[in-house]
């Protein structure tokens, strides 16, 4: 596919000496090459939805979303306030830690379509982070000390690709004070949910080529 080719450039070599489950991809999230290069493969917030654990959305919606051209979803305030704090809660997490993360793209190389587009990771892939900024996640993370249960898909599919035993967990609501935790691996749960993924993935490649070529 042309798409594959034109990401096929973008591929760099990973940094560091470890030898890395992945690529990373040179990309802006949130610019439509990214838009783009998501749609094409399966990314960490759509897992839950795969393994129906979404409330918020349906397997069936997310394949009729997979299966028509990318679009730019719509951002409302709660939306926006989580993107301009992220930065902020970043840079809390860095210095808690005295570590140095930044955002990523990365790009399975065992499963092309796995993918996964990172709030932090340091350059040796050592440790990751995954921030969340929404005042219901702050609230259950306040009263149970983790994330929301439907975003457990999503953290196990940033282990999946990043080989992590666990990934860092900083949910970030001013004016409360920032929280931190861990979510372990699950490999029983990645095995399950690699394979429900691929038998998704395998759906919408099947359905788009079974549409009419409108050229």
């Amino acid at each position: 596919m042309a798409a594959n080719l034109f990401y096929s450039a973008r591929l760099s070599s990973t940094l560091g000496k470890m030898n890395k489950p992945y690529s990373i991809i040179t990309l802006e999230q949130g610019t439509s090459e990214w838009l783009a290069w998501r749609h094409d493969g399966i990314g960490a917030s759509e897992a839950s939805t795969i393994m129906g654990e979404n409330r918020f959305e349906s397997p069936s919606t997310l394949l009729r979303q997979k299966c028509c051209s990318p679009t730019k979803g719509h951002m409302n305030a709660a939306m926006a306030r989580g993107v301009a704090l992220e930065p902020k809660a970043r840079a809390y997490y860095n210095t808690k830690l005295s570590i140095e993360s930044e955002p990523q793209c990365l790009q399975s190389l065992q499963y092309e379509w796995l993918r996964a587009s990172l709030d932090g990771i340091t350059a040796d892939g050592s440790r990751a982070v995954e921030i969340k900024c929404g005042q219901s996640a702050y609230r259950t993370t306040a009263k149970t000390g983790r994330p929301p249960r439907y975003y457990y898909g999503q953290f196990q599919h940033l282990m999946a690709i990043t080989g992590l035993a666990s990934i860092d967990y900083c949910c970030y609501f001013p004016p409360g004070r920032p929280l931190m935790t861990k979510v372990a691996r699950n490999q029983s749960y990645i095995d399950d949910l690699l394979r429900a993924e691929e038998v998704f993935w395998n759906e919408v490649i099947k359905r788009r080529n079974s549409k009419p070529n409108d050229a």
